[in-house]
């Protein structure tokens, strides 16, 4: 490793089921990276593999990392300090000192996942070069990220961005966090099987009948897609952002999802000013989260 290669940071992000990971110099460029799975059902196994994984970038790159940071589910203390909330999963993950069980030399910052996958999108993906964005990923739930003036807005205690969570319809039953008829619950792959009756297990399985010709799977899909519409073109009056991102699993689908959402929203999104808003396909895929890491840890570590 050459001289200039030597200062480096490593991106942790912990997902449901693996941990991916970066090592990235100040520049962006990627040295090395990982995706390795843990057993769930073993106490903080994702801990040991984080370890590892570290070891594995000393023995590799030849130093340790000079910085890191983890990204993980949950609500993060505003400080970095640690994820404070992360209910019936990833147990021992709750106020963690990740200085400490890393035995870093500096400061080890944590941050929820989904502002993660923005920070990193705004640094090397799509948003790089943009002051403003709305990020949306489209999973089993819905997450979502915003940044105003260049800085990650975290709001008082850390919940700013969690766009599944808006109320699209007032009369719905609640989600899991109490706000009825959201956005995650008319978009996320958890409430799939019941919004097509039992018809289809996963919504790649929709969108693959969509792509087919299915009728019901174009209703079905469509009202989920103006759902989503109805939620970005209500995010861009709140937030008034250069773009709107959308990544996840389900962004996966392409012009399926792209091609009637930007026809939606054009119909309408309020452009006073004849400005309209980009949306854009998130450009890191799974290392999103683990880019924006590498990033906090420059910054903060």
């Amino acid at each position: 490793m050459t001289e200039d290669t030597k200062t480096y940071a490593a991106g942790i992000d912990l997902g449901g089921s693996s941990v991916k990971s970066v090592a990235v110099t100040e520049d962006g460029t990627l040295l090395e990276q990982r995706n390795v799975p843990f057993e769930p059902e073993v106490h903080m196994d994702w801990g040991t593999k984080i370890r590892e994984l570290i070891a594995d970038y000393s023995q590799t790159l030849g130093s340790a990392p000079a910085h890191a940071a983890v990204s993980a589910p949950g609500l993060a203390a505003t400080d970095y300090s640690a994820i404070i909330n992360m209910p019936g999963r990833l147990g021992g993950l709750e106020g963690l000192n990740w200085q400490e069980y890393l035995n870093h030399p500096r400061a080890v910052p944590v941050i929820n996942d989904a502002h993660s996958a923005l920070l990193g999108e705004a640094w090397l993906g799509a948003g790089k070069g943009r002051q403003h964005l709305v990020l949306l990923t489209l999973g089993t739930g819905v997450g979502g990220a915003a940044m105003v003036d260049g800085k990650l807005l975290l709001g008082r205690s850390g919940r700013a961005g969690h766009f599944g969570h808006a109320s699209l319809d007032p009369e719905a039953a609640p989600d899991i966090c109490g706000s009825p008829g959201s956005l995650e619950v008319q978009m996320g792959n958890c409430t799939i099987q019941e919004r097509s009756d039992g018809k289809f297990p996963t919504t790649h399985a929709l969108i693959e009948a969509y792509e087919a010709g299915d009728p019901f799977a174009a209703k079905v899909w469509l009202k989920s897609v103006r759902a989503l519409a109805a939620g970005v073109t209500s995010f861009i009056n709140i937030m008034d952002p250069d773009a709107v991102i959308i990544g996840g699993g389900i962004a996966r689908a392409g012009d399926a999802l792209f091609k009637p959402l930007k026809e939606r929203v054009e119909e309408t999104e309020w452009s006073p000013s004849g400005y309209v808003t980009e949306i854009l396909p998130a450009q890191l895929g799974e290392l999103a989260g683990a880019y924006g890491a590498a990033r906090l840890a420059f910054d903060k570590g």
